[in-house]
């Protein structure tokens, strides 16, 4: 009898152990499979079906200079905007899902202001190698390695540089302080401080609170796997460690990167440096992204998507390619992507009150 009750206590003890094995394979796997799909690559979409400005449209009245570098496995792609410039140097790290031309507008319109602007396209984005974007702290080992470019090359080097970010970038140029490199200002736009507290906000969004606590172990180790010392790395402590100054902005609809938990806006009372400045996007648009187009720009935007959908309706189904390019053909693509200009504005007063001083004339005769 007593032999017979060891026999099914070591069945038991098996059978609990295979189904955790089980159960922790399939954390695993449903991990790695979640965190893939989510971070896919983020690639331009079919320019002939979208109004989205892309420098292709815009002909001779433009240039810019090609470059690249490798950040990890990766080759990078990315451009010199107003390369004969010498006000500045902004260097631009753009959200998730998109290259960097998805701001091609206000790249242009700094540019045009005398400021030389390198954007480059992160890791799985755009022109640039990466079969995905990895993952939340990505973004701040490309601005990395893109800083590390920017230091070494001689079209790049010897101006004062500033950091320009949006979401997964307004990340990046928080985190990205950590290190040592020569930044004069940064600003961070609807950026997160800590990549795990995105991902855990995500998390509770999609399983709800119990579902993001059975998760974040897997969520933590492969991130930790994947990002090794870098995940810990937040916004919050690299603005700290850097002393330099900050411009924070926010919209106060976002939900994307949440105003009042994830943002960098909502870690003041943890911000040591006395030198930032953190200011709320407020209105209709002041959303995730919407804010960088004019008011008259997301009204017409409106416009067109009610368009479109009451086109589609009528024909119940979605368009062709011929009637989606018939419609584009109506679209004015010049009030779709016009910006914001009181924004930019802002961000340029900001970037240019931290320039360096000029030099004294030496050559000014006394009076």
């Amino acid at each position: 009898m007593e032999q017979k009750k060891h026999r099914t206590g070591r069945i038991v003890r098996r059978i609990i152990i295979l189904l955790l094995v089980l159960l922790i394979a399939g954390g695993c796997f449903f991990t790695v499979h979640s965190m893939h799909k989510v971070f896919s690559r983020g690639d331009y979409p079919d320019q002939r079906f979208s109004p989205m400005t892309r420098f292709s449209d815009l002909g001779p009245a433009y240039s810019r200079e090609m470059v690249s570098f490798r950040s990890g496995d990766n080759m990078l792609v990315g451009y010199i905007y107003g390369q004969e410039n010498d006000k500045g140097l902004i260097v631009w790290s753009h959200g998730i899902g998109c290259g960097h031309e998805a701001y091609l507008e206000e790249i242009l319109w700094f540019a045009d202001r005398g400021w030389r602007v390198f954007a480059y396209d992160g890791t799985g984005c755009g022109e640039s190698e990466g079969s995905g974007s990895l993952g939340l702290p990505q973004s701040a080992l490309d601005l990395n390695c893109a800083l590390d470019f920017a230091e070494r090359d001689l079209r790049l080097a010897g101006i004062p540089v500033m950091l320009v970010g949006h979401s997964w970038g307004g990340y990046a140029v928080g985190a990205v302080l950590n290190y040592d490199h020569r930044v004069r200002a940064a600003v961070s736009i609807s950026g997160y401080s800590d990549p795990m507290e995105m991902l855990t906000e995500g998390a509770e969004q999609m399983a709800g609170k119990i579902g993001s606590l059975l998760t974040y172990p897997f969520i933590w180790g492969y991130n930790r796997l994947l990002f090794g010392h870098n995940l810990s790395r937040t916004a919050v402590s690299g603005i700290n460690y850097s002393g330099i100054p900050v411009l924070v902005l926010h919209g106060e609809h976002d939900t994307d990167v949440s105003y009042d938990r994830c943002g960098i806006i909502a870690k003041q009372d943890q911000i040591q440096n006395m030198r930032v400045t953190f200011e709320t996007l407020t209105g209709e648009y002041a959303d995730h992204n919407s804010f960088f187009l004019s008011d008259e720009a997301n009204a017409y935007r409106r416009e067109t998507e009610q368009a479109y959908h009451e086109l589609s309706g009528q024909k119940g189904r979605n368009l062709s390619d011929a009637e989606m390019l018939a419609f584009l053909e109506g679209v004015d693509r010049t009030r779709y992507n016009e910006c914001n200009s009181a924004l930019l504005e802002r961000i340029e007063r900001f970037l240019t009150e931290n320039l360096p001083e000029p030099p004294a004339d030496d050559t000014a005769t006394p009076s």
